[in-house]
């Protein structure tokens, strides 16, 4: 069944304006928040290997509620949906800064983002259409990788001056989303009247599960997207950890500016992929996904700042460049099918298990004394033979 929707061919009309800011202020957020909890752990003496622990409690939330956002986000305006997904956000947050327990506030952080991805994505294809879909998900990126940039580097900033500052100013960021959500058109319902029990609820999530898993080109692109963000996610802790063995640097700051280095990377990234690649060419971006492991084996080799920098923001190229076209081409075909906020969902759900996969087995490799350079070398390696053996099935099939 085709999504009923009204699109504007603008990637400057109100409502993307509007989506491109909440998303800002909404990720800022999320990224500033990261490192101050980090901060906040470190500061009452927490174990290294529980840092991993602290996302996976944030994407475990993704994991329980995939069966549902997606429906949340077909059955009601989609703006709507997300300005309440930031309003938990915000919750969570303002928790953390009244002294509840870290992983418990970042718990609701983490259910307020499941329920907001898919309405952010899934509206685009509402706001904009055809090949400008490639470009509005460059857009949203684009705008994405700044927030992270930003976000990290006043996280840890704001974390080495004071860690309670640092967390009101994340609940602030969240209140500016909640502002920003307001200004979104109210758009209709992409898929109203579905039914709201239990077991219709989870059979239309699971039968939307097997109609892109049997397709060889969303397939595709659950399989690609799931491992960058899983090895994403790796990668940032990875660089809390290597910090101080490789550079010898100890503060909050550092991680988050190699962290932005990659920011800034996907920016450039998802520009070339918004210039270079439509949706019958998205296979052009597999060489970059192979690159980024290979590229992340040397970095986990360095011991001097400006070679990590620039080696970093290769990776973000590579990166901007492999994941923009791959997200386009499942919002496509997925709108086409499941409805996009339910394809969203589906995503959601193989990222965060790539990510809950890979993060525990980092912090195992951790907790069983695994050198933190040593870690990133495997990991480098493992990713680039990942993405290859991804490529090759595609091209023989």
């Amino acid at each position: 069944m085709r999504e009923s929707v009204h699109t504007n061919v603008s990637l400057w009309s109100k409502g993307m304006v509007a989506v491109t800011a909440a998303q800002f202020f909404s990720a800022f957020g999320d990224n500033a928040l990261l490192f101050a909890t980090l901060a906040l752990l470190k500061a009452e003496f927490y174990p290294d290997w529980s840092q991993p622990i602290l996302q996976m409690v944030f994407v475990g939330a993704y994991i329980m509620f995939a069966p549902f956002v997606g429906q949340v986000a077909d059955s009601f305006s989609k703006g709507r949906v997300m300005m309440f997904a930031n309003g938990l956000k915000l919750l969570g947050a303002a928790s953390i800064c009244f002294g509840v327990n870290p992983f418990v506030g970042y718990l609701l952080v983490g259910i307020g983002a499941a329920a907001y991805s898919p309405a952010k994505y899934g509206i685009l294809g509402e706001l904009t259409t055809g090949d400008k879909l490639v470009k509005a998900n460059g857009l949203m990126e684009s705008s994405t990788i700044a927030a992270i940039l930003l976000g990290s580097v006043a996280g840890g900033k704001l974390a080495d001056w004071h860690v309670l500052a640092a967390l009101a100013f994340c609940a602030v960021a969240y209140g500016g989303a909640v502002i920003a959500n307001l200004f979104i058109p109210k758009l209709p319902a992409a898929r109203p009247g579905q039914s709201w029990r239990f077991t219709p609820m989870t059979a239309s999530f699971f039968s939307a599960c097997r109609v892109l898993w049997r397709n060889g080109e969303t397939r595709f692109s659950l399989m690609g997207t799931s491992l960058f963000w899983g090895a994403g996610v790796t990668l940032r802790f990875l660089l809390v950890l290597w910090v101080p063995v490789a550079l010898g640097l100890t503060d909050n700051a550092t991680p988050t500016y190699l962290n932005a280095m990659v920011a800034i990377g996907i920016v450039v990234g998802a520009g070339a992929a918004a210039k270079l690649v439509t949706l019958e060419s998205v296979a052009r971006c597999m060489p970059a996904g192979i690159l980024i492991g290979v590229v992340v084996t040397f970095f986990s080799l360095q011991h001097a700042l400006l070679p990590s920098y620039a080696l970093l923001v290769l990776v973000g190229i590579l990166g901007g460049f492999f994941v923009v076209p791959l997200n386009a081409l499942l919002q496509e075909r997925g709108k086409q099918t499941v409805g996009a906020g339910n394809a969203i969902a589906v995503q959601n759900l193989g990222e965060n298990t790539a990510m809950l996969l890979m993060l525990g087995i980092f912090s195992l490799a951790i907790k069983a004394g695994v050198s933190v350079v040593g870690t990133g070398i495997g990991f480098g390696v493992l990713f680039a033979l990942a993405i290859a053996g991804l490529w090759i099935w595609q091209r023989r099939r």
